[in-house]
């Protein structure tokens, strides 16, 4: 679980081009949205595709996105619990 925590830190700053952030500097349980990160909903559809690109999962129902994106690791937990790779 750990790695999965540290591969997506990587991959949010990599797709989010979010400069001057390193791993070490996102708290997994922070939020994602408006705290945290304040990440925005056009960054939630970014999300939304790594997690089909890298992880093999398409997310059926919307209205799961919010508890699924609440912080680093709520995704991880998703990930492990739903992936196919």
């Amino acid at each position: 679980m750990e790695q999965l925590i540290l591969d997506l830190k990587k991959q949010i700053i990599e797709v989010l081009n979010l400069e001057d952030i390193t791993p070490e500097d996102i708290d997994e349980n922070a939020p994602l949205f408006v705290e945290g990160l304040g990440l925005d909903s056009i960054d939630a559809l970014e999300l939304i595709v790594l997690m089909e690109k890298q992880y093999g999962i398409k997310l059926e129902d919307p209205g799961k996105s919010k508890d699924i994106f609440r912080s680093i690791a709520t995704m991880a937990e998703y990930i492990q619990a739903n992936s196919s790779r």
